[in-house]
């Protein structure tokens, strides 16, 4: 019995799952359908918890609007999540984020786990791209800089 129940597990699981963890800033794209029409619609907020494994792995999405706490769990597998961005990645140091609950305004913000912008750094040279000239080698290319002369 208990193998009848993984093979269907698994033949409904997403075979692409997006990398994210506790404690980032992600948008979860969720389908919705209002009469017949279907639309995309953005959730926006930290991931404070994951739980569980294989068809049945969920996470917990929270943001505050307007002053009041909004937690939506979303099934990682489920058709109705159709991707699941990563807008920052923060640095913490436990599974579980539910003393977020607790806390408002500044209280709330998560370091970053790439302070400086590295992780947008490490994204552009992933791309192919170059590492930006310094503004001051990019005045003397232009011959705004002192001369000697």
């Amino acid at each position: 019995m208990n193998q009848v129940v993984e093979k269907i597990g698994r033949s409904s699981m997403k075979e692409k799952v997006d990398r994210f963890e506790v404690g980032d800033t992600v948008d979860v794209h969720v389908r919705i359908v209002e009469g017949e029409k279907e639309r995309v619609q953005v959730f926006t907020g930290t991931v404070i918890a994951r739980r569980g494994g294989g068809i049945g792995e969920s996470f917990t999405v929270r943001r505050v609007v307007q002053g009041v706490g909004v937690e939506r769990a979303f099934p990682m597998h489920s058709p109705k999540v159709e991707r699941v961005v990563v807008k920052r990645q923060g640095r913490v140091r436990r599974g579980k984020l539910y003393y977020l609950r607790g806390r408002t305004g500044k209280g709330m913000r998560l370091g970053d786990r790439y302070p400086g912008g590295q992780m947008s750094k490490l994204a552009d040279e992933g791309a192919g791209g170059a590492p930006r000239a310094a503004a001051g080698g990019a005045d003397e290319a232009a011959g705004g800089g002192e001369s000697d002369a």
